[in-house]
């Protein structure tokens, strides 16, 4: 994009709940007209109806979200989109405002004018398949129900530490599904000292297991109570039989968004699709690679889909957080671990680099000799990772899934 041509005009969005600004930037730098328009379809017409009445050959756009109906509309109807980083925008603002001012005509000035002068810190934007929108949304729900499980089995511990603490004995983190039947129907100390071993017994059987036997939950259940002030006993039984639902729900959802994610994941892998779809072969190259199960595949997919399109081995590491942060003045040289990146994408390597120790001897091995020379766990895993990553590039490239024996032949 060369910000001297006159026939490109660049046009700065700042979005917001209830409308969006629109500033129009001339080649030369001078603002043009601004306008603000409802955030709705009749609004977005509108914006794009004006934005073509211009009569130019090119329109870039800079806007801050790369998602949105706003997004949608404007690449659908043939404009060139361009995200940009908030705090790179942050930055991007002192030019115009020393004093720290901002408003909404000011950011859609500021994104404007800055894809025209730098347009090296803004990310094109691409329609995205259907399919990888679908990915992204089961992926990023899988991640919410996980958290808001485990922020549910957490309160129902702390409930149980105040006055049922014998319970917590059979399974300290409150987490397990056999765990809330139990606390379903032993909800108090008085109710849980009267079951018979039959009821437990169907209860174990139900759940399959067999590291806890039925006379163990008994003569748990029948220990004397922890003193309790009145009413505890009462508010923490009516609070645990309310979270116990919740809980069973949660995991029910997180079994069908996960079955969903497979699903997605098998259709994209099958052998039958079209080979001139590379996204296809793509998936099937990832899933060969060792330690990445559904959740690595599905998440590298849903955050990284355009750096692995791109085979970008540095953005990868940047993303995933695995390629470290140097500072170097004079004689001073300092690395620090990178915190910037993709949050899901840091999670998912750190479990993948894991995963591919347990299963891959050349990865066990990079493994030991990193801790071997003194580096701490996670650092070795973030090598191993970024290993992964490099390697995952490659057989893109290549076009090949991953083959074992190359890695031992290394």
């Amino acid at each position: 994009m060369n910000a001297s041509d006159s026939k490109c005009l660049f046009v700065g969005v700042d979005l917001g709940d209830e409308r969006f600004q629109v500033c129009v930037v001339e080649p030369t730098g001078a603002s043009g007209e601004q306008r603000s328009f409802a955030h709705d379809a009749e609004g977005i017409g509108e914006a794009i109806a004006w934005l073509k009445s211009a009569a130019v050959e090119r329109i870039a756009i800079a806007i801050e979200s790369p998602c949105g109906a706003v997004v949608a509309g404007f690449l659908e109807a043939g404009f060139e989109i361009f995200s940009i980083n908030p705090k790179q925008l942050d930055r991007f603002r002192d030019r115009f405002s020393v004093a720290g001012s901002k408003d909404d005509r000011l950011d859609a000035r500021v994104l404007g004018d800055s894809l025209r002068t730098d347009p090296r810190a803004f990310r094109q934007l691409i329609a995205e398949p259907g399919w990888l929108v679908r990915m992204r949304q089961a992926s990023r729900m899988e991640d919410e129900l996980k958290q808001e499980q485990r922020r549910s089995a957490n309160r129902l511990r702390a409930v149980l530490h105040e006055y049922h603490v014998e319970l917590l004995a059979l399974v300290p983190a409150a987490d397990e599904p056999w765990f809330w039947d139990l606390v379903a129907i032993a909800s108090t100390p008085a109710l849980g000292a009267r079951l018979r071993p039959k009821q437990v017994e169907r209860l174990l059987a139900e759940h399959r297991i067999r590291r806890v036997t039925a006379q163990d939950v008994i003569e748990r259940l029948r220990r004397r109570p922890v003193p309790a002030r009145p009413g505890v006993v009462e508010a923490g039984s009516t609070h645990a039989l309310m979270l116990v639902p919740r809980l069973h729900l949660l995991t029910q959802q997180l079994i069908q968004c996960q079955a969903q994610i497979q699903k997605l994941l098998d259709e994209l892998a099958a052998e039958d699709q079209p080979e001139q779809t590379s996204e296809h072969r793509d998936v099937r190259i990832l899933r060969s690679l060792p330690g990445a199960g559904r959740y690595v595949v599905a998440t590298m997919l849903a955050e990284a889909f355009w750096a692995l399109q791109q085979k970008d081995y540095r953005l990868l590491r940047a993303l995933c957080g695995v390629a470290p942060i140097t500072e170097q003045s004079g004689r001073s040289r300092f690395v620090y671990m990178r915190h910037a990146g993709n949050r899901r994408l840091r999670t998912a390597a750190h479990h993948w680099a894991w995963n591919a120790t347990l299963v891959d001897p050349h990865f066990a091995r990079l493994y030991r000799d990193m801790r071997a020379r003194g580096l701490t766990h996670a650092r070795a895993l973030r090598g191993v990772a970024d290993r992964l990553l490099n390697v995952t590039v490659a057989t893109l490239n290549n076009g090949t899934r991953y083959d074992p024996s190359l890695s031992a032949a290394a």
